[in-house]
Protein backbone atom coordinates (compact mmCIF):
# COMPACT_ATOMS: atom_id res chain seq x y z
CA UNK A 1 0.00 0.00 0.00
CA UNK A 2 2.76 2.59 0.77
CA UNK A 3 4.74 1.43 -2.75
CA UNK A 4 1.42 2.67 -4.31
CA UNK A 5 0.80 5.98 -2.13
CA UNK A 6 4.18 6.96 -3.55
CA UNK A 7 3.98 6.10 -6.58
CA UNK A 8 -0.07 8.12 -7.25
CA UNK A 9 2.21 10.77 -5.45
CA UNK A 10 4.99 10.99 -7.72
CA UNK A 11 3.19 10.87 -10.71
CA UNK A 12 0.48 13.33 -9.47
CA UNK A 13 3.64 15.86 -8.61
CA UNK A 14 4.24 15.58 -12.52
CA UNK A 15 0.51 15.44 -13.65
CA UNK A 16 0.40 19.11 -11.77
CA UNK A 17 3.60 19.95 -12.98
CA UNK A 18 2.53 19.31 -16.59
CA UNK A 19 -1.32 21.06 -15.91
CA UNK A 20 1.12 24.50 -14.74
CA UNK A 21 2.92 24.14 -18.08
CA UNK A 22 -0.07 23.74 -20.42
CA UNK A 23 -2.40 26.39 -18.25
CA UNK A 24 1.06 28.56 -18.61
CA UNK A 25 1.42 27.85 -22.53
CA UNK A 26 -2.22 28.74 -22.57
CA UNK A 27 -1.98 32.41 -21.28
CA UNK A 28 1.10 33.23 -23.16
CA UNK A 29 -0.97 32.51 -26.48
CA UNK A 30 -4.09 34.67 -25.20
CA UNK A 31 -1.20 37.14 -24.39
CA UNK A 32 0.12 37.28 -27.90
CA UNK A 33 -3.15 37.52 -29.30
CA UNK A 34 -5.30 39.60 -26.84
CA UNK A 35 -2.24 41.71 -25.60
CA UNK A 36 -2.65 40.05 -22.14
CA UNK A 37 -3.76 37.19 -20.54
CA UNK A 38 -7.34 37.23 -20.18
CA UNK A 39 -7.96 35.02 -17.34
CA UNK A 40 -10.33 33.08 -19.01
CA UNK A 41 -11.04 29.00 -18.24
CA UNK A 42 -9.27 28.02 -21.47
CA UNK A 43 -6.18 26.85 -19.90
CA UNK A 44 -8.52 24.70 -17.99
CA UNK A 45 -10.89 23.59 -20.46
CA UNK A 46 -7.00 22.47 -22.31
CA UNK A 47 -5.77 20.41 -19.38
CA UNK A 48 -9.25 18.53 -18.56
CA UNK A 49 -9.91 18.12 -22.47
CA UNK A 50 -6.26 16.53 -23.16
CA UNK A 51 -6.71 14.83 -19.70
CA UNK A 52 -10.27 13.19 -20.46
CA UNK A 53 -8.83 12.11 -23.97
CA UNK A 54 -5.45 10.30 -22.35
CA UNK A 55 -8.21 9.27 -19.95
CA UNK A 56 -10.03 6.99 -22.06
CA UNK A 57 -7.12 6.35 -24.15
CA UNK A 58 -4.67 4.67 -21.49
CA UNK A 59 -8.05 3.21 -19.38
CA UNK A 60 -9.18 1.10 -22.87
CA UNK A 61 -5.56 0.41 -23.22
CA UNK A 62 -4.77 -0.89 -19.53
CA UNK A 63 -8.61 -3.17 -19.78
CA UNK A 64 -7.92 -4.29 -22.99
CA UNK A 65 -4.13 -5.37 -22.54
CA UNK A 66 -2.35 -7.22 -19.26
CA UNK A 67 0.77 -5.19 -19.78
CA UNK A 68 -0.58 -2.53 -17.22
CA UNK A 69 -0.02 -3.46 -13.26
CA UNK A 70 -2.33 -2.28 -11.11
CA UNK A 71 0.25 0.19 -9.60
CA UNK A 72 1.15 1.73 -13.43
CA UNK A 73 -2.74 2.01 -14.10
CA UNK A 74 -2.57 3.72 -10.42
CA UNK A 75 0.01 6.34 -11.87
CA UNK A 76 -1.47 6.75 -14.77
CA UNK A 77 -5.13 7.34 -13.74
CA UNK A 78 -5.42 8.48 -10.35
CA UNK A 79 -1.70 10.39 -9.80
CA UNK A 80 -0.86 11.78 -13.49
CA UNK A 81 -4.50 12.57 -14.52
CA UNK A 82 -6.05 12.96 -11.12
CA UNK A 83 -3.90 16.34 -10.47
CA UNK A 84 -3.41 17.10 -14.66
CA UNK A 85 -7.41 17.39 -14.70
CA UNK A 86 -9.21 19.57 -12.28
CA UNK A 87 -12.75 20.36 -11.15
CA UNK A 88 -12.19 22.46 -8.41
CA UNK A 89 -10.44 25.35 -10.82
CA UNK A 90 -13.22 24.83 -13.07
CA UNK A 91 -16.18 24.89 -10.56
CA UNK A 92 -14.11 28.24 -9.37
CA UNK A 93 -13.72 29.53 -12.53
CA UNK A 94 -17.26 29.09 -13.70
CA UNK A 95 -18.32 30.21 -10.41
CA UNK A 96 -16.39 33.63 -10.74
CA UNK A 97 -17.44 33.87 -14.54
CA UNK A 98 -21.02 34.03 -12.53
CA UNK A 99 -20.34 36.60 -9.73
CA UNK A 100 -19.07 38.87 -12.70
CA UNK A 101 -22.44 38.78 -14.48
CA UNK A 102 -20.52 37.00 -17.12
CA UNK A 103 -23.17 34.29 -17.85
CA UNK A 104 -23.27 33.25 -21.16
CA UNK A 105 -19.87 32.61 -20.92
CA UNK A 106 -20.30 31.17 -17.38
CA UNK A 107 -22.70 28.77 -18.77
CA UNK A 108 -20.67 28.01 -22.19
CA UNK A 109 -17.80 27.05 -19.56
CA UNK A 110 -20.20 24.27 -17.84
CA UNK A 111 -21.99 22.92 -20.24
CA UNK A 112 -18.98 22.98 -23.16
CA UNK A 113 -16.43 21.31 -20.35
CA UNK A 114 -18.62 18.45 -19.45
CA UNK A 115 -19.76 18.30 -23.37
CA UNK A 116 -15.92 18.68 -24.56
CA UNK A 117 -14.80 15.85 -21.59
CA UNK A 118 -17.35 13.40 -22.31
CA UNK A 119 -16.56 13.24 -26.03
CA UNK A 120 -12.33 13.61 -25.58
CA UNK A 121 -12.89 9.98 -23.05
CA UNK A 122 -15.06 8.42 -26.09
CA UNK A 123 -12.61 10.14 -28.70
CA UNK A 124 -9.96 8.20 -26.42
CA UNK A 125 -11.52 5.02 -25.63
CA UNK A 126 -11.77 4.89 -30.06
CA UNK A 127 -8.37 5.65 -30.44
CA UNK A 128 -7.19 3.21 -28.66
CA UNK A 129 -9.48 0.65 -30.38
CA UNK A 130 -8.65 1.93 -33.41
CA UNK A 131 -4.32 1.77 -32.62
CA UNK A 132 -4.79 -2.27 -30.91
CA UNK A 133 -6.74 -3.76 -34.02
Amino acid sequence: MLQKMLVIAIAGAAGALCRFGLSAAVQRVEARYFGHPVGSAWGTAACNALGCLLFGLLFYIAESRSGFSPLLRAAMLVGFLGAFTTFSTFAFESTRLLQRGEWPLAMLNIVGQNALGLVMVLAGIGLARWWLA
